[in-house]
This record gives C-alpha cells, sequence and structure tokens, in this order.
C-alpha cells in the first residue's frame, strides 16, 4: 500500500479546509443575502447547523488521510498534547489558510451577484462588520444597540476552541466512550453545534484561525472593508483559539484521562 506521505496530508487539508469554508461561509451569505426570503429571514440557528454540517462533511472527506484538523488550534493541540510532529504544524497551518481562501473564493463565485449587489458585505470572517452584526445587533430585532468587547471576544473565543478539542479528544478516545470512526464526524459537527448554539454571540464562534484569516484575506481583497481596521482579526479569532485549543487538550488530560480505565 502506497503512503500517503506529507504531500498528500497537506493536499487533504487544502480540501477538506476548502470543503469547510465553501458550505460554512456559504450558509452566512445564503440566509445573509436572503434571496428568497428577506432580510429578517436570517436566522442564527440556520448558521450554525450550516456550519456544524460543513464541519461534518470537510472531516469525512479528508480525515482518512489527514486527521482532517482542518483548524489550526486542533494542528497545534496535537502537536502539544498528542505527539503529533513539530515538524508538520507550520506546513499543515499553511494548507489550512490556502484551503479557507479558495473556499472563500467558492463562496464568492456562487453569490457574486447577490454580494456584488449588497456592496461585498463581510460574510468572510467574525468580529465588527460581520452579516450577524448588521442583521441582528440592535437591528429591527429591537435589541440595544451595542456590541461586545475585543477581551469578552477573545475569552469566548478561548472556551469554545476548549469546548471543541474536549469534543474532538473525547470522541477519539478509546478509553472513554469513543465512537466508531464513521460517526466520529459526525458527534465532532455536533460538538460545533453546540459550541455555535451556547456560546457563539459575543464573537461568532471562529474557533479556527484559518477558518477567520483565510476568508478574511480573500474578503479584503474583493472590496470588503474594515476586515483589518484595529486589532481584533488577530487577537479573538486567532490567538483566542491557539490558546483555548491547547487548553482543551491539557484540561482534557488532567480532569478526565487519568480517571479513564487503562487499555488492556
Amino acid at each position: 500500500m502506497k503512503k500517503k506521505g506529507l504531500f498528500g496530508e497537506l493536499v487533504a487539508e487544502v480540501f477538506g479546509t476548502f470543503i469547510l469554508i465553501l458550505l460554512g461561509d456559504g450558509v452566512v451569505a445564503n440566509v445573509g443575502l436572503a434571496p428568497r426570503l428577506a432580510a429578517p429571514a436570517y436566522n442564527w440557528n440556520t448558521i450554525t447547523f450550516g456550519w456544524a454540517m460543513a464541519v461534518m462533511v470537510a472531516v469525512y472527506v479528508a480525515g482518512g488521510v489527514s486527521g482532517a484538523h482542518i483548524n489550526p488550534a486542533v494542528t497545534l493541540a496535537v502537536a502539544v498534547k498528542r505527539g503529533f510532529p513539530w515538524s508538520k504544524v507550520i506546513p499543515y497551518w499553511i494548507a489550512q489558510i490556502v484551503g479557507a481562501f479558495l473556499g472563500a473564493l467558492g463562496v464568492y463565485l456562487v453569490y457574486m451577484d447577490g454580494l456584488v449587489a449588497a456592496g461585498v458585505p463581510n460574510v468572510w470572517c467574525t468580529g465588527p462588520g460581520s452579516v450577524f452584526g448588521q442583521a441582528f445587533w440592535g437591528g429591527a430585532g429591537g435589541a440595544a444597540a451595542g456590541t461586545y468587547s475585543l477581551l469578552t471576544a477573545f475569552i469566548t473565543e478561548i472556551f469554545g476552541t476548549a469546548v471543541l478539542l474536549w469534543g474532538v479528544l473525547a470522541t477519539g478516545d478509546r478509553r472513554n466512550l469513543g465512537v466508531g470512526a464513521n460517526l466520529g464526524p459526525l458527534l465532532v459537527g455536533l460538538v460545533v453545534l453546540a459550541v455555535g448554539l451556547c456560546l457563539g454571540g459575543p464573537s461568532g464562534y471562529a474557533i479556527n484561525p484559518a477558518r477567520d484569516f483565510g476568508p478574511r484575506l480573500f474578503g479584503a481583497i474583493v472590496g470588503t472593508k474594515g476586515l483589518f481596521t484595529g486589532s481584533y482579526w488577530i487577537i479573538a479569532p486567532i490567538l483566542g483559539p491557539l490558546i483555548g485549543g491547547v487548553l482543551g487538550a491539557l484540561t482534557y488530560d488532567w480532569f478526565i484521562s487519568p480517571f479513564l480505565a487503562k487499555e488492556e
């Protein structure tokens, strides 16, 4: 049998992250532009379910080749605590960002008419100027105008990514209530759904630096304004998930792993 090798793993990471963003940012564009309904049809539940399905499909597609990290925070966490080779970390990160950028290109090609007509709004990434912020925060729903602080968004990303790692590690842990390989991607998608529904509000739950940075870069190129204004873009969706991923792996090994039965 031919070994997959690093090249194959990187191709899988590019492809998997491409799928993640094509479907994930795709659902944001779909409900944000609301082509068949109206702007008030924008629905946070639709967004969270769409992203959960995006993660599930991406992991199913790429998991057998690269492990489907599709997230620099996951790559860093498994390098810190699960023996993933440090020599692969930067190549994986680059592949994930490239895949995310190409996924955003795919969304642009699908929704180009609506995006151009709307002035190329931010359907790409989290933070100031996002479609979510425009549609709900102080919008027609009657919420008081305002915004969450950068510190709150940063803390939210740490917690959200830690929860993601808890779910990823638990579902893959044969000593715990680990699931069969064919169900793992589904349950990881459900973990992402839980994070979005329960913790997603303050920051938009990037919980993935590549998911945020690659599309943010693409959005800036095609004319979306304000994507790199201030320091939000690096603190909340990049530093927060990287810290949260490592914290999630560490706390799983502090609070769960020592008390599981030993493998025979």
